[in-house]
């Protein structure tokens, strides 16, 4: 979102930011908001500060109707300038986008690969494998931990942003190797803010796509990573609950968009599949545990197991 407003800015003489902004942003530390969250909303209201003088609903509301931005992009700002108005002791007739659901981009595996091995194993690349291992969000990622890590037990510790429900996720060998290479100077695993990593990998990403010459690549975010794996998971389970605690979503709503996106993806695969018949309970906890997943019964004795090729 904050490149859509970014782009906005584009006014020569821009006005002078209302000091009740700061004082907006300390009202809100007050009331205990997360430090992303009070920049996030800042950086909304300054930017309409820059076009147009946001003490006049009306005017911000014009304002709103000419941008070119995306209907979901203006009801966040509906909402956060409307708490602002509320500091105010302002009321406005607040407008009112058509909510659309768009459907999240899902790379294949081959193109996240790419990107992790084209990065030459550095601190991006470590990253790419955390987020597509994991699910987790970029502002999760960058305030890790390096006691968020237990490399006995193979596991990391997500603490949730946005509201969201805390986990503990595995983590394979080849992320824990990974890791391992990072200095540990500091307190945080990738001793980056969320802003530089996201230009560093955007820099990459841009130069392995225009190296390679496939422009798919540019459509890859660090979130989309989280859409991957989401979808893969309930590909691999068809269990949305489990899919939801992976996640950390508290409301079932939030995960169910995968169920569209796995059968959408999947009705079109040309995927082909290896099968497998389990004659016995051990049998069917070697396939599981091979990545196999179960497709029905074959009589009273066996069972019938697939996996993609």
């Amino acid at each position: 979102m904050a490149s859509c407003f970014g782009r906005a800015n584009n006014i020569d003489n821009p006005r002078i930011i209302d000091g009740r902004i700061l004082n907006y942003a300390l009202k809100l530390k007050q009331l205990g908001r997360t430090q992303e969250t009070i920049k996030s909303q800042i950086q909304v209201l300054k930017q309409f500060a820059k076009q147009t003088d946001i003490t006049q609903p009306e005017q911000v509301q014009n304002l709103l109707a000419e941008l070119k931005w995306k209907n979901s992009t203006k009801n966040k700002a509906i909402r956060i300038y409307s708490q602002y108005l509320k500091f105010l002791g302002k009321q406005w007739d607040k407008p009112e986008y058509a909510k659309t659901r768009e459907i999240a981009f899902i790379p294949t595996e081959k193109e996240i690969d790419m990107l992790i091995t084209g990065t030459r194993r550095g601190k991006t690349a470590i990253l790419l494998q955390l987020l597509k291992e994991t699910a987790a969000r970029l502002g999760e990622a960058a305030k890790l931990k390096w006691t968020n890590l237990d490399t006995k037990r193979k596991t990391i510790y997500i603490e949730a942003e946005k509201g969201s429900n805390s986990r503990i996720l595995p983590i394979s060998d080849t992320l824990l190797a990974m890791l391992n290479t990072l200095p540990k100077k500091q307190e945080t695993i990738f001793a980056s803010s969320k802003e530089s990593l996201r230009r560093v990998f955007e820099v990459s990403r841009n130069r392995i796509a225009k190296r390679s010459k496939k422009p798919r690549l540019q459509k890859i975010h660090l979130h989309t990573l989280r859409h991957w794996k989401a979808t893969m998971e309930y590909h691999k389970t068809k269990d949305i609950i489990h899919v939801k605690k992976f996640l950390g979503h508290r409301s079932i709503e939030s995960t169910m968009v995968y169920i569209n996106i796995e059968q959408a993806l999947w009705l079109q695969s040309t995927d082909t599949w290896t099968c497998k018949v389990a004659h016995s309970e051990q049998e069917a906890r070697r396939l599981i545990e091979a990545g196999f997943t179960y497709v029905n019964n074959l009589g009273d004795q066996c069972a019938l197991y697939k996996k993609l090729k």
